[in-house]
């Protein structure tokens, strides 16, 4: 694990880890609660709660929720998945991130490099097996960096795709027994457009150039004006997530 930058903050500094059935307490008693919360709310919650056992994530596709968790939580640990295959886009708004916004940001890579894993799987898994693929570069290493937390907040939306309408706002994560935080879930998508224009928040570059939905270079394609934001991820496969939220 490798720190793009290191601040710190005035935050809770209890590191001490909450049994599954405490944290599932949290869940069931303030899932209801915070369901209609501002963002703002939910982060504040989760960070007075968790102190710094507390993340979140972002994939750089836009800093929305990095913003909104730095105003509210200055020096909030930020993780971003150095996946190895990511646009160069992607990175350079990873590190207009973290030179801009009041927050810890750490990048993780895989245990394996890119030609690490050509050696051992073959060239190209992304298109062989892009389901083993994405465990080896997406999900275990964020299981492993969420091994120091309790409680993880992500940028999920009801309104992204049909498989995340039920996303909840706190939620339980049972593969990994985090609580799950997703403060921007009831946003639409005219919501996420003025926060970004009334805040001068950062947005990848590649989102003004017909990909609303980024991931990893070889596994994401431009999209139509029109059609479904996420028809450019595995296109050509019936793969429609990386396995992190499913």
């Amino acid at each position: 694990m490798t720190l793009t930058t290191d601040r710190t903050a005035d935050r809770p500094t209890d590191r001490s880890t909450r049994s599954p059935e405490e944290l599932r307490e949290h869940v069931s008693h303030w899932g209801a609660e915070l369901e209609l919360a501002p963002a703002e709310t939910i982060i504040e919650w989760a960070a007075s709660t968790f102190g710094e056992r507390f993340c979140i994530t972002s994939s750089m596709g836009d800093a929305v929720l990095a913003h909104l968790a730095s105003k509210v939580v200055p020096g909030v640990d930020v993780v971003f998945l150095d996946t190895g295959y990511h646009f160069i886009e992607t990175i350079g708004t990873r590190d207009a991130v973290a030179a801009t916004l009041d927050l810890n940001l750490i990048t993780i890579t895989p245990t394996q490099t890119v030609e690490q894993q050509d050696a051992a799987y073959g060239k190209e898994l992304f298109r062989t097996d892009p389901d083993l693929c994405c465990k080896l570069r997406k999900v275990q290493p964020l299981a492993d960096a969420l091994d120091g937390y309790d409680a993880w907040a992500t940028g999920l939306r009801r309104a992204e795709t049909h498989n995340r309408v039920i996303a909840p706002v706190i939620g339980w994560d049972a593969k990994r027994g985090k609580v799950k935080v997703s403060p921007m879930a009831r946003w639409s998508d005219e919501q996420v457009e003025r926060y970004i224009a009334e805040n001068g928040v950062l947005v990848n570059p590649l989102a003004y150039d017909g990909y609303p939905s980024i991931g990893c270079a070889p596994c994401t394609r431009r999209v139509a004006p029109g059609d479904d934001p996420r028809s450019g991820r595995w296109a050509g496969t019936n793969k429609t997530e990386c396995g992190i939220h499913s």
